[in-house]
């Protein structure tokens, strides 16, 4: 079967989505019949985009103004769409007492753990099924025009930070997969190993696609603690994200300078944006309790001294006025 004819099945054999009005898909029929009516333009090499200048391709309006902007506000509305359902999905399994409670209450008491494992089973299809598409669709472009924009649109959109398989909700899905599964679970075509003495998380999607995640912090060098994926998408421990930021780990990585950078990639903003991940800190919580106890009581001493610190501080401030 080909993928285009899989896409679609996918499509109609979801129901759930079908009634989740926010659902949105890469559009691969209509994207496929956008290639096919456009004609492929020889120009000189001169009067096209300077990025290319070795290549004669395609300059219609059709490909420069809808074809590539509409896919990446395809791909941008499904990662937003994807980070909202897993967020929602990791609040109902980490939320505890009346929290919990209440949320299950909203749901009409249906999210249960299997419920929860089976909707963790349906993202992940999701995510992977629409890379899948964008994979194909690009292929398809730079074929027809014997072009590599397809190749560098890709970059364009871990830029932009829509690479829908980049996207640090994807690792925590497989750390809540995972922790709904035990230390062997996984199910189908899904699979998720931690490997503790190299610090890296491996997740096996449909079409086999493998995705390999280093979850060592390049800061301090170590398994990551209390790890928090900033909008770049680099993860760091908590405490040491905080002082790559200038800030106090009890103020947090919100308090962070606008202008501050992140370490790795050294792009500007991306605390502001940064993401808690609480699954994947509690898969390492299980998996090496030694070493998160001890970091644990790094982390609270630490802040415990930037606190007195911090107050004295201001103390002698309020006394020197």
């Amino acid at each position: 079967m080909k993928f285009g004819e899989k896409f679609n099945v996918y499509l109609q054999e979801e129901p759930a989505w079908s009634v989740d009005k926010q659902f949105v898909h890469i559009e691969y029929k209509r994207l496929k019949k956008v290639l096919k009516s456009c004609q492929r333009c020889k120009v000189s090499h001169t009067s096209y985009n300077s990025d290319f200048p070795e290549e004669q391709l395609c300059s219609c309006p059709l490909c420069d103004q809808m074809f590539f902007s509409e896919l990446m506000n395809e791909a941008s509305a499904i990662s937003g769409y994807f980070s909202a359902r897993v967020r929602h999905l990791l609040r109902l399994h980490i939320a505890k007492g009346m929290q919990r409670y209440a949320l299950c209450l909203r749901q009409c008491f249906k999210n249960d753990r299997q419920s929860l494992a089976q909707q963790g089973r349906m993202l992940i299809q999701y995510i992977s099924m629409n890379a899948i598409a964008i994979r194909k669709i690009l292929k398809k472009y730079d074929k027809k025009h014997s072009s590599a924009r397809g190749k560098n649109f890709k970059a364009r959109m871990q830029a932009a930070h829509t690479e829908l398989l980049h996207s640090p909700w994807l690792i925590e899905l497989g750390a809540f997969y995972e922790n709904c599964n035990g230390p062997h679970g996984g199910c189908g075509q899904f699979s998720c190993d931690l490997n503790v003495t190299e610090a890296v998380m491996t997740l096996v999607l449909p079409d086999s696609i493998k995705i390999e995640c280093d979850l060592t912090c390049a800061i301090c060098l170590d398994i990551v603690f209390n790890p928090y994926a900033l909008g770049c998408g680099h993860l760091f421990c908590k405490s040491c994200a905080c002082s790559a930021a200038s800030v106090m780990i009890f103020q947090g990585l919100k308090a962070a300078n606008p202008d501050s950078k992140c370490p790795i990639c050294r792009e500007v903003g991306v605390y502001s944006q940064a993401v808690h991940m609480l699954e994947l800190d509690l898969l390492l919580k299980r998996r090496c309790k030694e070493y998160w106890k001890m970091r644990l009581t790094d982390e609270r001493a630490e802040m415990l001294k930037q606190s007195k610190e911090y107050w004295n501080l201001q103390t002698t401030y309020a006394i020197g006025m």
